[in-house]
């Protein structure tokens, strides 16, 4: 099974879906990460569509994912023709079971178009779920996927991106991941939420996600036993 994640920048795979990814390949599964644009606007050192390029590349790595750059300018991402062709291309070439990427609503308006064209592209090609926003505003999860012996390895893959000052990205993943898994009934965990809108030939993913945190039941006082 083949998994294509897309994110807008550079760094946004590994702050929104890593973990998902990590539990992807523990799995067995191929990766692919897409990301839309160069990151050029995300600081004013000299270089840094190139440096952060690197980063990229350093952090899919750590998963063996095959990263494809769709190469188009920070900031100004549109779901128009262009960028809807140009996934579509990227679909057709990996030819993916799965497809994660930013939910509709997320902040940034980079991710919103790549989200609206991701939609568009893949059709009734290929399923496609949305990962949590930035601090799960507005998100309703439908998914969740157990990252608690990932997250290690998704904060490692965050540090990757030193352009950035990641550190600070590291301390808002583990707030959301823990309340994600908290969710669960798991406060003491790691999840990734996802959504997942079922449209017509896909009408569940279930079958095909990692494992999602356990089912803890809830203890019951009165009766002096789990609920």
């Amino acid at each position: 099974m083949t998994i294509l994640a897309l994110g807008a920048h550079p760094d946004d795979i590994e702050i929104f879906m890593f973990g998902t990814l990590a539990a992807f390949k523990a799995m067995g599964q191929k990766l692919v990460f897409g990301i839309a644009t160069d990151g050029a606007r995300g600081g004013t050192a000299d270089g840094l569509a190139q440096t952060r390029a690197r980063e990229a590349q350093a952090a899919a790595g750590l998963l063996g994912a095959d990263l494809r750059f769709l190469g188009f300018a920070d900031g100004a991402l549109m779901p128009d023709a262009a960028l809807v062709e140009s996934l579509r291309g990227l679909i057709e070439q990996t030819r993916p079971d799965l497809i994660l990427t930013h939910a509709p609503n997320d902040y940034h308006g980079d991710h919103r178009a790549l989200s609206q064209a991701a939609s568009l592209a893949s059709s009734f090609k290929v399923p496609l779920a949305f990962v949590d926003t930035l601090y799960g505003t507005g998100f309703t999860p439908t998914h969740y996927v157990e990252i608690t012996g990932h997250m290690a390895l998704k904060e490692q893959a965050i540090l990757c991106h030193e352009s950035q000052d990641p550190g600070r990205f590291i301390e808002m993943a583990r707030l959301q991941n823990r309340s994600r898994s908290a969710q669960c009934y798991r406060p003491d965990g790691y999840a990734e939420a996802l959504r997942f809108e079922p449209r017509a030939p896909f009408a569940d993913i279930r079958g095909l996600l990692p494992p999602a945190p356990s089912v803890n039941a809830v203890w019951d006082r009165s009766r002096g036993k789990k609920a």
